[in-house]
């Protein structure tokens, strides 16, 4: 693997670095508040007007086509600067590539450059109370209506859903376990929403019903029954390289090795350690994101990184607060958020039963 950055991706560096300098906005309100995910829509339009917040999409749908490898880049950039959390993760991370690669050209160029300003703000309705991590044996189902479809059942655990304008998520439209699933988009308009609170007592989640809710054909995204196929497209993106880039927690590590640096040395050594294994992760990815453009798929690989940045994540966040006791406010929020790590983006007790049976092929 070639570990050297090229003249153009240097230079790639030193624009969005030099552009964020000028213009990384103060602290926003947590984006799970209605002043809050305003804020965030508002901070997204504007890295949207320089062309910076789908930086690899195509420019056509508001990217400028850059490499993976530049996008990479860009994370680490954003994230050392301080930037916020993306409101727009789940459209422009998880629906967006599986829109650039089962949409149509219709669905492509009406909703990717909407994502991208942050027009429109997508919730990922996945879990269901009775279905748990098994996502093949969801019950919420779709009925073909007149110009569409009618959509009824329950889900849950739907991030961003509060606030949000449009959902995506896979429906029973026959019986057949896999291949009686069909993967819908939907206007939040007539779902009926119960925000729940998180641990911080804000509605970072929210519980959807149905009840007969129309959209219209052109919201299906691939064929019908093919949803199973897509959605789990969409989760190799979540759990193996778009959902958390290495930038994160480089930048978390960065402010630990910092926090640690008079520290007892035993505790010092921790945060060394997690600055080492951020590293790892950060060249891990690149080796995976040269590979993708080398035309290979992520597959069940895709866990390995899932399982490894979220508990790197909580790793350091607990050293934090064991560093600085009652003192550690200002790393509170993200202690909190990391404890959900291991959970969100399919447990890592189930990515692990992946890494055994798909990669290792252990029996099971």
């Amino acid at each position: 693997m070639d570990l050297d950055y090229s003249t153009a991706e240097l230079a790639f560096r030193a624009e969005v670095r030099d552009w964020l300098g000028g213009h990384a906005p103060p602290p926003l309100p947590p984006m799970d508040t209605a002043d809050g995910f305003a804020a965030h829509r508002a901070w997204e339009a504007e890295l949207a007007g320089a062309r910076l917040s789908v930086v690899s999409w195509p420019e056509e749908y508001g990217g400028r086509g850059a490499s993976l490898i530049d996008w990479l880049i860009f994370e680490e950039e954003y994230w050392a600067a301080g930037c916020p959390a993306r409101v727009t993760q789940n459209g422009i991370f998880l629906l967006g590539p599986s829109l650039l690669r089962h949409g149509t050209p219709e669905q492509r160029e009406h909703w990717l450059p909407r994502m991208a300003r942050g027009d429109d703000v997508w919730a990922q309705a996945w879990s269901e109370p009775e279905a748990g991590s098994d996502l093949a044996a969801l019950t919420s189902r779709a009925e073909p209506c007149e110009g569409g479809w009618r959509l009824y059942g329950h889900k849950t655990w739907s991030s961003r859903a509060a606030f949000a304008t449009h959902g995506f998520g896979l429906f029973r439209t026959s019986g057949a376990r896999h291949r009686g699933l069909t993967y819908f988009m939907f206007p939040m308009t007539d779902v009926a929403v119960r925000p729940i609170a998180q641990l911080d007592g804000l509605p970072g989640f929210a519980e959807l019903r149905f009840d007969g809710v129309f959209t219209p054909e052109s919201m299906v995204l691939g064929e019908v029954g093919q949803g199973w196929r897509i959605a789990m497209a969409t989760t190799s993106s979540e759990r193996g390289l778009t959902l958390r880039s290495p930038g994160r927690f480089l930048a978390t590590a960065d402010r630990l090795v910092e926090l640690a640096g008079d520290a007892d040395p035993v505790l010092a050594d921790r945060a060394a350690r997690c600055r080492v294994e951020a590293e790892a992760y950060q060249l891990h990815t690149f080796g995976t994101a040269r590979r993708i453009m080398a035309g290979e798929e992520i597959g069940s690989a895709a866990s390995l990184g899932k399982i490894f940045w979220s508990e790197l994540d909580l790793r350091m966040h607990a050293l934090a607060l064991e560093l600085l006791g009652d003192r550690a406010e200002d790393w509170l929020d993200g202690f909190l958020f990391s404890l959900a790590g291991p959970i969100y983006a399919g447990t890592n007790e189930i990515q692990r039963s992946i890494v055994a049976e798909r990669v290792l092929g252990l029996p099971r």
